[in-house]
């Protein structure tokens, strides 16, 4: 067995995704063990997780339950092709997901990550619409500072330029509504705010562009995660499901992020309560432990696709080679009972205000011009330094780093999004230690 829990010495073969590859491998930042709150560093030192490894692991880490049920479905059976065979893991844990979701999300489609679930989306909804006879609906319409992930289709329908810009054409016939966020009268908002849920109308102007009849659907982040935490206004989802119904365009939620738990309920629908067509999932579907993602869909997206089709005919001609696989499945069903057994997704809820106050403390400290957060996710909006737009925050994150905090960056935003398990001391400890840090930054 190889020992990596030391620093390897050529770190030239890996190319890391979303890293400055040259700058990393100057200065590594090594973890070699994680438990509950914690990483360790390699040399030795306890990092707390300040952001659930990356928007994931919502049980905390080396949770037992978790470990044993991988091991033993890897003793027992390691894979299962996922084409005309199944295993009992699988469906049990699709019955387990969809009585947690809101309304008549009913039916699993198993990814390995939440890029796929974004491409399996998109596809469902163009075969729903051509199961329908309406063949001619293949636009889409996402948002700007939308992320879907890294696939062709999620980087098409998202509104990040840097995840565009090295790939020349994505997707043809997309196009994007304008972001609701408007710094002047939302900064420091607590959960979502009281104005903007009126820029959900501009869809109707796309629509207009484009002709309903050539829509299938609309994605978006129910709150905006990557691009640096931002709160859907209230009214706002309510708009675009009524609009979205009155032309017949099938609603897409991404709630890769704010899936299990992280805004206090099981799902952004059940927080908001509006309901999506279609849902895509991963990171805390099995707190992390192994690449899964997943899609729901409702009867009626369902129905028309499967009932659609000849008898003894493929429905939906797409899948993975580990769809369902038996060790992501059993991770899943373990975490899904940690979850229930230990009442998480209710506990994001009660530690919402203490967060959210702990996060707004923040407020007047050097650099910071916006607070945003909700459930137990926030965003650390900081002015940029002239001319280096992103080194402040990256700044905070090396010395928070060096400090034991693990934090994230997008551009001049720190992200915060810890394990649901996390305590009020250690809330505590996460914003003292950003105060510091913040103070000392220049």
């Amino acid at each position: 067995m190889t020992d990596v829990s030391h620093t390897p010495n050529d770190l030239a073969a890996y190319w890391m995704p979303f890293t400055a590859n040259r700058q990393f491998k100057d200065a590594p930042r090594m973890l070699v063990g994680a438990k509950d709150m914690h990483y360790t560093s390699a040399d030795g030192r306890q990092i707390l997780d300040g952001t659930a490894g990356l928007w994931c692991c919502n049980a905390g880490h080396g949770r037992r339950e978790i470990v044993e049920a991988i091991q033993k479905q890897a003793q027992q059976m390691d894979y299962a092709p996922p084409f005309q065979v199944g295993h009992p893991a699988a469906f049990e844990l699709a019955s387990r997901l969809a009585e947690i979701m809101p309304g008549d999300l009913n039916h699993v489609f198993f990814t390995n990550s939440g890029s796929e679930a974004v491409d399996t989306a998109l596809k469902m909804a163009l075969a729903y619409h051509l199961a329908r006879g309406d063949a001619g609906r293949v636009k889409f319409i996402g948002r700007e500072k939308g992320y879907h992930g890294v696939g062709f289709g999620g980087i098409s329908v998202g509104g990040l330029g840097n995840n565009r810009k090295q790939f020349g054409n994505q997707l043809p016939g997309v196009d994007h509504m304008p972001f609701f966020y408007d710094q002047e009268t939302m900064a420091f908002s607590p959960g979502q705010p009281e104005t903007g849920a009126e820029v959900a109308d501009k869809l109707e102007n796309l629509i207009a562009l484009h002709d309903a009849s050539t829509i299938a659907a609309v994605i978006v982040e129910p709150v905006v995660g990557s691009a640096g935490v931002y709160v859907s206004p209230k009214g706002y989802l309510d708009r675009l499901r009524k609009i979205c119904d009155a032309h017949g365009i099938l609603l897409i939620f991404d709630e890769v992020i704010t899936g299990f738990g992280r805004l206090g309920r099981a799902f952004a629908g059940n927080k908001f309560n509006v309901i999506a067509d279609l849902v895509t999932t991963a990171k805390g579907l099995n707190s992390g432990t192994v690449p899964m993602g997943a899609v729901f869909a409702r009867d009626g997206v369902h129905d028309t696709i499967v009932n659609g089709a000849p008898d003894g005919a493929i429905e939906l001609f797409h899948g993975y080679t580990y769809s369902a696989h038996p060790l992501a499945c059993a991770a899943a069903l373990a975490a899904q009972k940690v979850y229930r057994d230990e009442k998480l997704f209710e506990r994001a809820g009660e530690l919402e205000s203490y967060w959210q106050h702990a996060a707004l403390s923040l407020k007047g400290v050097a650099h910071v011009v916006d607070v945003r957060s909700i459930g137990l996710v926030a965003g650390i909006e900081l002015a940029p330094r002239p001319g280096k737009p992103g080194q402040r925050a990256f700044d905070v994150f090396i010395e928070a780093f060096e400090k034991g905090l693990l934090i994230r960056t997008t551009g001049d935003i720190i992200a915060l999004s810890p394990p649901l398990i996390i305590s009020k001391a250690e809330i505590d400890q996460i914003f003292a230690m950003l105060e510091g840090i913040l103070k000392a930054t220049a």
